[in-house]
């Protein structure tokens, strides 16, 4: 019944996922592909500098949809939301300032095409100085996940897909702002979607007594949420640069599977959310690990059978992205075990230990890689891969099957919370 409770809380998150963080750039990129190749690498470049910025902001939404959890019907909510804001006007001024200044340089160092850089330059210059509006759709959706609800999350993300849908086309062809455009665009879609959620969240969010809420506590909690994703993140660059030995087919094989890998993996962040969402609330999880190791077993099989048709989707010659595919599936079982079970390890406290864990892992993982590379080829890397993931969950502090998981020390929620717990739209 468990596992049946956190698959419902899992699956409009999944939803949001893939389409908050896959589908806008992905709808980007499909309309600017019509202005050429320098463009096409532009908005790549340029949306790569926001997944990074993303990251750094990362902390902040985690950390209010644990405590916001743990407190909700236990401890005034309101001066933690309050705290919340007060941190996203900080980070966003300090994340967004100096990208919008230093976009040159970062277009620069990104390629050394003169004419790429100066598209991706322009795209950066709108899209960094719109980051505020991004980082405070997080904001919202953490502290409204926090209070249970992960419906309205997905809402979101469903309204700003439809919305860079509808405006792309205006902005790039019809105003002829081309890859500026869609930066605008993008930037407008998201300012009327977070338009539609404040309101929302100041509806739905509690209005109880005045208390305090340290910006430390918030940052702390999830500050190994944000280093977990720029970890990966810096790893998957470095793996990069070891595939690109290999060729220019290698290189777009393993992009071209990373991209239809992600449509599965996402799968194992919404069990993730759910799992720290329900332990901080101090509701049942089933046992996480087991559901994740599950949900690897059926992403691989599924990847398995679509490898071949999806890969031909991207490329004429799709073998080294399907050679990709077929081997990540020693990959995927872990990694899904070890995201899954993160979720209780970060909302009790223990997602430190969770971040060394995954540190290990890549410790493991990235000499291998180099090592095994030059005796097997693409495949030591993919088996390096699946080494050091497997290390990773070795080391992770999971639960064992069957244990609930709680925050530290819950104390009983009030009648409201039982009677309300805020998880309709």
């Amino acid at each position: 019944m468990y596992n049946e409770k956190m698959l419902k809380l899992a699956a409009p998150i999944y939803v949001e996922l893939l389409t908050a963080v896959v589908a806008v750039s992905v709808i980007d990129l499909l309309w600017v592909s019509g202005l050429g190749e320098a463009a096409i690498a532009a908005v790549t470049m340029a949306t790569t500098v926001e997944y990074f910025a993303y990251g750094l902001i990362l902390a902040l939404p985690t950390g209010l949809t644990v405590l916001v959890g743990r407190r909700d019907g236990v401890a005034p909510v309101t001066p933690l939301i309050r705290s919340g804001w007060l941190l996203w006007l900080a980070g966003s001024t300090a994340i967004a300032l100096p990208c919008v200044l230093l976009r040159e340089p970062l277009a620069r160092l990104l390629t050394a095409d003169a004419a790429t850089a100066a598209l991706a330059a322009d795209f950066l210059l709108v899209a960094m100085a719109g980051l505020p509006i991004y980082f405070a759709q997080t904001v919202a959706d953490g502290v409204l996940k926090g209070l249970g609800n992960a419906r309205i999350p997905m809402r979101n993300a469903l309204i700003c897909n439809a919305l860079v849908i509808a405006l792309d086309p205006l902005f790039i062809y019809g105003l002829g702002l081309g890859v500026q455009g869609a930066a605008l665009a993008t930037v407008l879609a998201r300012a009327l979607t977070l338009a539609v959620s404040l309101k929302t969240l100041v509806r739905l969010a509690p209005r109880d007594a005045e208390g305090r809420a340290g910006a430390r506590e918030i940052i702390g909690t999830g500050l190994p949420m944000s280093g977990d994703f720029l970890a990966r993140a810096v790893v998957g660059l470095l793996l990069m640069e070891i595939v690109a030995r290999f060729g220019l087919a290698a290189q777009a094989g393993y992009g071209i599977g990373l991209k239809i890998m992600l449509v599965g993996v996402m799968a194992f962040y919404a069990l993730r959310q759910a799992a720290m969402i329900r332990t901080a609330r101090s509701e049942e999880t089933g046992s996480p690990l087991r559901t994740g190791l599950l949900a690897g077993v059926a992403v691989a099989a599924a990847l398995n059978l679509v490898a071949a048709p999806a890969a031909s989707l991207f490329t004429d010659d799709p073998e080294a992205a399907v050679s990709f595919l077929r081997w990540m599936t020693l990959y995927l079982i872990p990694f899904g075990g070890l995201i899954a079970a993160g979720g209780v390890a970060q909302a009790s406290g223990r997602g430190s230990r969770l971040l060394a864990a995954t540190l290990a892992g890549f410790a493991v993982q990235l000499p291998l890689a180099y090592l095994l590379s030059s005796w097997l080829g693409l495949t030591g890397v993919w088996l390096a891969m699946a080494a050091g993931t497997t290390v990773s969950l070795a080391a992770a502090p999971v639960r064992r099957a069957g244990a609930p998981g709680r925050a530290p020390d819950p104390a009983p929620r009030s009648t409201r919370t039982a009677a309300d717990p805020r998880c309709d739209p």
